[in-house]
């Protein structure tokens, strides 16, 4: 795929994901333009001012939830990577409207807005708390999916397709446990909830190669899935703060001790390929069968969690994902 005549919106621009996913799109890729569209005026500010401001930028204000804004922002877009969301778990269980608002009603109106204008290729970035929700952030995420992968057969004879990455836990990411951990480390104390708990990890750069990726290999109706190494929150806490102690404060609510990237169910018509795995649409009338040919289907009865994981980080794995924010940490940059 040439990227170099294509013009790219980001949803949630101004977040985690968005700026690192723009630099690398920018420095590696030439794309045409990319677009950032959020809401926050004083972010997309702040990410002008700190070092976002390549002429092929374009800042968008709005909210997802405003499907005319949307549209306006789409007209000649080619690609639309959909990061937008309400993602802390506490305050979507407390704001539940707000949280079906924005990640379902905002990624419907992001749906049907790609529609509308066009878009060659809409990828909405969801996380494994969608599969087998135990909280309602899980809930909305995992509508937001049916609503991405069933958007194909809207499409019909349009040339708009619609597919999902799906993945965990990012190091350091904004309401992460990275930060939370390194605060806490200077009391003497760190807090786990239970420390029997697993997670799947990836990096920030990670993730963002993989959804560039997904965007190059795309048919439409794919749920890609990355293969991710496990740890164990215990471990992480030691690896930042080995000289502390780690108290056990019981499981949150909406919390779980393990988390799934790939359900008994869907397994049935999942493909492993190298470094992915493929969740094809399971009722499908119009594309997204042709990795069937590319892989192999996995065994009756597979599913894909962080505590069945063939692949676990160490302290010293952990120590090589946290050591950049270590750094941002003691010069007093790290985003909370």
């Amino acid at each position: 795929m040439d990227w170099k005549n294509q013009v790219v919106l980001v949803t949630g621009g101004t977040g985690s994901f968005g700026k690192k996913f723009t630099r690398i799109l920018l420095d590696e890729y030439q794309p045409k333009k990319v677009i950032i569209f959020s809401r926050d005026e004083l972010k997309q500010h702040e990410m002008q001012v700190g070092g976002y401001n390549d002429p092929r930028l374009r800042y968008f204000i709005g909210d997802i939830r405003d499907r005319e804004r949307l549209v306006r922002a789409m007209h000649g877009v080619d690609i639309v990577v959909h990061a937008a969301a309400l993602k802390q778990v506490p305050a979507c269980e407390y704001n539940p409207m707000e949280a079906i608002k924005t990640n379902i009603m905002g990624t419907a109106n992001v749906l049907e807005a790609a529609l509308d204008a066009g878009v060659k290729k809409v990828l909405t970035v969801s996380t494994d708390k969608a599969v087998s929700p135990a909280n309602l952030y899980g809930a909305t995420k995992l509508a937001a999916e049916k609503l991405t992968i069933q958007s194909n057969a809207y499409a019909g004879g349009s040339a708009t397709r619609f597919s999902c990455v799906r993945y965990g836990n990012v190091v350091g990411s904004r309401g992460s446990i990275v930060p939370l951990f390194l605060k806490q480390r200077g009391s003497g104390k760190v807090t786990v909830t239970d420390d029997r708990m697993t997670r799947f990890w990836l990096s920030l750069e990670q993730g963002v190669r993989f959804v560039i990726t997904c965007i190059e290999q795309m048919e439409g109706g794919e749920v890609f899935i990355p293969k991710i190494p496990s740890t164990k929150v215990v471990d992480l806490a030691k690896a930042i703060a080995p000289d502390a102690v780690i108290e056990i404060i019981g499981i949150r609510p909406g919390e779980k001790l393990h988390e799934m990237l790939i359900s008994e169910d869907e397994a049935r018509h999942t493909i492993e390929l190298d470094k992915m795995y493929v969740v094809q649409p399971a009722e499908a009338t119009w594309f997204g069968y042709s990795w069937q040919d590319k892989g192999k289907p996995l065994n009756e009865g597979t599913y894909y969690s962080s505590d069945n994981n063939s692949e676990w980080l160490d302290i010293e794995g952990i120590k090589k994902y946290i050591a950049p924010f270590e750094e941002l940490f003691a010069q007093g940059k790290l985003e909370g």
